[in-house]
């Protein structure tokens, strides 16, 4: 009985009489590689994206979070200090700007909400103001682009389609059926073998079933090479089969699995877009889990000194002398 964890090479060779493979029975291999490369970094990345994931929950974000209760903390301390009568012009001035930026980056960047009172104590217009004019300044522009857009697409509905056009797209539905046709034949044909409904032997249906949910889940996710795979693995199709496939079915393969390919491509460029967005990295560079490691490592070692320093800087600060020497170099 086939082990369920082989990987069956899924693969068109030279046949005996050597034979060059054909155009599209180069692409099919091609595709097929691409697809199980893909398919690998895909896994891999998954791996690195749920270890980084990790890391940063247990020890990257509460680390930020002390940070920025520290910031908070020095903040409300530099507030205080205002308000203290042996200032002279400038140190006010300089206060004004770092607690302004200070407290700006921290409402706008973690929701500290409770420090906008501070924030508009030193800016006039207010917090909540400053904030939404950006977004009040670009909303007619975006109704205006979804207007723009709308009047298009009604423009593009109300104009007759030409003959030409009608005969392209008749065309491409009558490819997509046939592509449909080409992964419904060979789920069709797995499913006839292993319906596990007319099974009357309990050990045998149970071996159905769990074939079923497989073959079920490759065909609901358009999966051709894992079909083909379980053809292989339940010997539904042999070597001979997949080299003697017809040119017409072939191409429909071919499209089937570009689409696969494209898929794939997509999801990897997704996951490494999120991965580098999580740890600040640009994309080419977090598809190494060792890589990742040293770097969060590194990451985590420069924010706990970090925090080590604005807790000090906090206390120290709370002395006249230290904050107005403290002002003359910020």
């Amino acid at each position: 009985m086939p082990q369920q964890d082989q990987q069956y090479i899924v693969r068109i060779e030279t046949n005996k009489e050597k034979v060059p493979l054909s155009k599209a029975q180069k692409e099919f291999n091609r595709l097929i590689d691409k697809i199980e490369k893909s398919s690998t970094d895909l896994r891999e990345l998954r791996d690195i994206t749920q270890y980084v994931q990790q890391r940063m929950q247990a020890d990257y974000w509460p680390l930020i979070d002390q940070y920025t209760r520290f910031q908070a903390d020095l903040i409300r301390l530099l507030d205080r200090a205002y308000e203290r009568s042996d200032l002279n012009k400038s140190e006010r001035k300089k206060l004004e700007v770092l607690i302004q930026r200070m407290a700006f980056e921290l409402i706008a960047t973690h929701d500290i909400d409770e420090l906008k009172p501070i924030y508009d104590k030193y800016d006039s217009q207010g917090f909540d103001k400053i904030s939404a004019e950006p977004n009040k300044l670009a909303l007619p522009a975006d109704e205006q682009e979804e207007s723009v857009k709308a009047d298009e697409a009604e423009q593009k509905a109300a104009k007759p389609k030409s003959e030409k056009r009608q005969a392209r797209e008749a065309k491409k539905q009558l490819e997509e059926r046939n592509i449909t046709k080409a992964v419904r034949t060979v789920y069709m044909d797995l499913v006839k073998a292993f319906h596990p409904d007319r099974e009357p032997d309990e050990t045998e249906k149970q071996r159905k079933t769990e074939i079923m949910h497989r073959v079920t889940d490759a065909y609901e996710k358009g999966d051709l090479l894992a079909l083909l795979r379980l053809q292989l693995e339940f010997e539904r199709i042999d070597q001979t089969h997949l080299e003697n496939l017809a040119e017409t079915q072939l191409k429909y393969y071919n499209k089937i699995l570009r689409e696969q390919a494209q898929e794939l491509d997509d999801e990897l460029t997704g996951l490494q877009n999120q991965l580098a967005a999580m740890t600040g990295k640009p994309a080419f560079a977090v598809t190494s889990r060792t890589a990742l490691e040293f770097s969060l490592n590194s990451d985590i070692a420069h924010l706990k000194r970090t925090v080590k320093q604005i807790k000090a800087d906090v206390k120290a600060l709370a002395n006249d002398d230290i904050l107005k020497q403290w002002l003359k170099f910020n």
